[in-house]
């Protein structure tokens, strides 16, 4: 399929948005039971083929090593058999979700005598533009499927043998149920004119979902004439207040930056108050250099811990790596000033005893997830119970934050009447 010429992929993907747009029709009126069905199936057939799963993403993993893939990206391509077995349990979790479909809220009457009222309905057709996670694949596919949408996948080509292994199952297990094996469709070509034109197929696509790097994102969210649901960078704060448990902030603090460094939720900025920096940072800092972190700091932290001066591009800089920017503030206020600039508006995290600081964060911070006493590491579909998300919005139109079942579905006004005609 990489051998497509551009004319060739042009029709390719249109071929592919037609049927898309066909399924999505069958999609929108299936049922409960027959979309929970495929996704049993799906679950299943992963956990009984992982090892050739395994196998595929063993040639994308030699790949990605031959072409000099860095830590980070390689870190997301694996599919290790936790991953793999992770998958089919999301899938799971998705099944054990209510169906938003079809729902009806908010239904009273009017003075006319109509009953007036919002029904929650798919989106239609979502093309999804990812980057290394192979696993996003079934989380999306799962998610889509649930919401009643049809879906368009294109992976990175580092994945694409990872891609191809999970989508076969996915397809058998929607026939399996009755449903049409085209509602999921991944690219096969690794050619990137074909993300040109699914980006730009407003008869066939009705939003873009992109998952992966600033450069991916910004390019789709600059030339996609279909609507995008986006997210740029992961830039994430944790600030630890002097009224903060230092037992608890040292934990939070650790697992934030190391539980895995190659996600958008990890963070990348420690802000600490002046007051207790001399008391948590010493014996913090050995701990991240014990698992090979590099400390980043301003002149007043450095002058409490040895380490690299941090740059103000540091400040603004997404590591996906275990390297971690550090500064020392004055009070709350600073430390929100400090979020207020360089946060790319994702995730934020207070570590404090004090109630009225806690409230004055959670209303004042400005991002898709503001937590208290917690690692950041949480923003995340699956710990908030959506079984899986098809990605974290930044945005503040249609879906924000974690984007599951609800955030793939849109409302219409529906109107009951027993013969009323207006006056």
């Amino acid at each position: 399929m990489n051998a497509i010429v551009e004319t060739d992929i042009q029709d390719y993907m249109r071929e592919l948005g037609r049927a898309a747009r066909q399924a999505g029709r069958a999609m929108s009126r299936a049922e409960s039971g027959a979309k929970n069905a495929a996704l049993e199936h799906i679950a299943a057939r992963i956990e009984q083929h992982a090892e050739a799963i395994a196998e595929a993403n063993a040639r994308d993993m030699k790949a990605g090593r031959d072409n000099g893939l860095d830590a980070a990206l390689l870190d997301r391509l694996e599919l290790t058999p936790e991953r793999i077995q992770a998958m089919a349990d999301g899938l799971r979790q998705i099944v054990a979700l209510p169906d938003p479909v079809g729902a009806i809220r908010d239904l009273n009457y009017r003075p006319s005598g109509i009953q007036l009222g919002k029904m929650r309905v798919p989106l239609g057709v979502i093309g999804i533009i990812y980057e290394s996670r192979p696993n996003v694949t079934a989380d999306a596919a799962a998610l889509c499927l649930k919401s009643g949408n049809a879906a368009i996948l294109r992976g990175g080509s580092e994945a694409i043998h990872s891609n191809r292994a999970i989508a076969e199952h996915i397809r058998a297990g929607l026939e399996q149920a009755g449903l049409p094996g085209e509602a999921v469709q991944v690219v096969a070509t690794t050619d990137r004119a074909a993300v040109g034109e699914l980006i730009t197929m407003n008869d066939y696509v009705d939003v873009i979902v992109p998952r992966g790097g600033k450069g991916l994102i910004e390019r789709i969210s600059r030339d996609a004439t279909v609507a995008v649901i986006k997210h740029l960078d992961g830039i994430c704060h944790v600030y630890v207040d002097d009224k903060a448990d230092l037992g608890k902030a040292a934990a939070i603090a650790f697992n934030a930056k190391t539980q895995r460094y190659g996600t958008c939720n990890t963070m990348e900025t420690l802000l600490v108050h002046e007051a207790v920096a001399a008391e948590l940072l010493p014996s913090l800092a050995e701990r991240y250099r014990d698992v090979g972190v590099e400390l980043r700091g301003c002149e007043r932290t450095r002058a409490i811990v040895e380490m690299n001066a941090a740059s103000d591009e540091d400040w603004a800089t997404e590591y996906l790596a275990p390297i971690l920017s550090i500064r020392l503030v004055a009070d709350l206020d600073e430390a929100m000033e400090h979020i207020e600039r360089y946060s790319s508006r994702h995730t934020e995290s207070i570590v404090t005893e004090d109630y009225s600081r806690a409230r004055r964060f959670l209303r004042e911070v400005d991002s898709s997830s503001v937590m208290v006493n917690a690692s950041t590491r949480f923003a995340d579909g699956f710990e908030y119970g959506l079984g899986a998300e098809i990605g974290i919005s930044t945005d503040k139109l249609h879906a924000r934050g974690p984007v599951g079942l609800e955030g793939l579905t849109t409302e219409k006004y529906v109107v009951l009447g027993d013969g009323h005609v207006r006056n």
